[in-house]
């Protein structure tokens, strides 16, 4: 009875991650990379801009 125990675990906890894995696929949505391509352009803006200062 033991061995079948310890059997289910590993079981049990696939079946956990299978229904966990495609929950959280279900609530992910789709988007462009509009806004992080944005953002690197900001960024690089910023870096070419001189320094002011010393």
């Amino acid at each position: 009875m033991a061995a079948l125990a310890w059997l289910l675990i590993p079981l049990v906890a696939a079946i956990g991650a299978g229904l966990w894995g495609s929950w959280a696929n279900r609530t992910r949505k789709v988007r462009s990379d509009g806004p992080e391509l944005i953002g690197y352009a900001r960024f690089r803006e910023a870096m070419e801009r001189p320094r002011s200062g010393s």
